[in-house]
């Protein structure tokens, strides 16, 4: 049965088409000129801009980065702290968020409190970084992984998920005998694949993006993430007027960061492009299963 709109929800669905439209454009179009400036000769890009011809295009770019022992051991760095500080914070949140969502657990409330509080107030960067010095982990991947591990956002929202799951499923596992493990283990965690998915998915992306912590933790180059790598062939490659008497010197530095720039965006973001459509499914039901109450 065909639905009748009237001529104001006609223009309604219009403009709500045109604005999709743009919104999408406003994502597309940055993507496909970096992925299209990747494959280019800097100097054409440089001089005129994109081309479509196949002739000026190049591998260049891919093959410096790829071939660069910096580049390759910081990609290996960033899957490696990416994937603990998944695991760890999965586990974490998944773990207190079940804890918390028990109307039997006694002072829960004041738990609570306490990990809201946290969400507003903090030591500080100065304060971080004197405990993270007194532990021992400076120069270690523990200082990438352990400071953020412990993640509210991620544990109100387990908690919120697990407030869902049918109280009846504990109580007939409760009766035949088994125990809050068992429950937790055989009953509860398999029905949450789509929070696990979407914490996992949260803390990977977020980890994979950072620099900031490897920055002010971590001396030794051959601990540097991916980002942190990228940064600082960046900032090495840029030129500033003045600075270099030989302009041929200046003109090769500055082709040279173009040929960087834009293919390490496209491999730095590989693995989040290739690992979301493995994802998509749970983190669309867990985000909302987790935001109902």
């Amino acid at each position: 049965m065909a639905i009748k709109h009237s001529r104001l929800d006609r223009f309604l669905l219009l403009l709500n088409g045109i604005f999709l439209v743009f919104a999408v454009l406003l994502v597309v179009l940055p993507l496909f000129y970096v992925v299209i400036a990747s494959f280019m000769d800097p100097s054409v890009l440089l001089s005129g801009g994109l081309s479509f011809k196949l002739s000026n295009w190049s591998l260049e770019g891919y093959k410096m980065i790829l071939t660069n022992p910096a580049m390759i051991k910081g990609f290996g760095n960033s899957v490696l702290y990416s994937v603990c500080f998944a695991l760890m914070t999965v586990v974490v949140s998944v773990c207190a968020g079940y804890a918390l969502s028990d109307n039997r657990l006694k002072g829960k409330g004041l738990f609570m409190t306490l990990f809201i509080i946290t969400m507003f107030f903090g030591g500080g960067l100065v304060p971080t970084y004197l405990l993270v010095k007194t532990l021992g982990l400076l120069d270690t991947i523990w200082a990438i992984i352990i400071p953020g591990a412990v993640n509210v956002w991620n544990i109100i929202l387990s908690r919120t998920f697990f407030k869902g799951v049918p109280l009846e499923l504990k109580e007939a596992a409760n009766v035949d005998g088994a125990s809050e493990m068992r429950i937790f283990w055989q009953v509860v965690l398999p029905l949450s694949k789509p929070i696990i998915f979407v914490l996992a998915l949260y803390a990977f992306v977020g980890q994979w993006n950072a620099y900031f912590d490897a920055m002010i933790y971590l001396d030794n180059s051959n601990l540097h993430p991916l980002q942190l790598v990228l940064r600082s062939i960046l900032i090495q490659n840029q030129v500033e007027p003045g600075m270099i008497s030989d302009q041929l010197a200046a003109a090769e530095l500055k082709r040279l960061s173009e040929i960087i720039k834009y293919a390490a965006i496209v491999v730095s973001s590989l693995p989040l492009i290739i690992m979301y459509p493995f994802f998509q499914k749970y983190f669309e039901k867990g985000v909302m299963v987790g935001s109902l109450k």
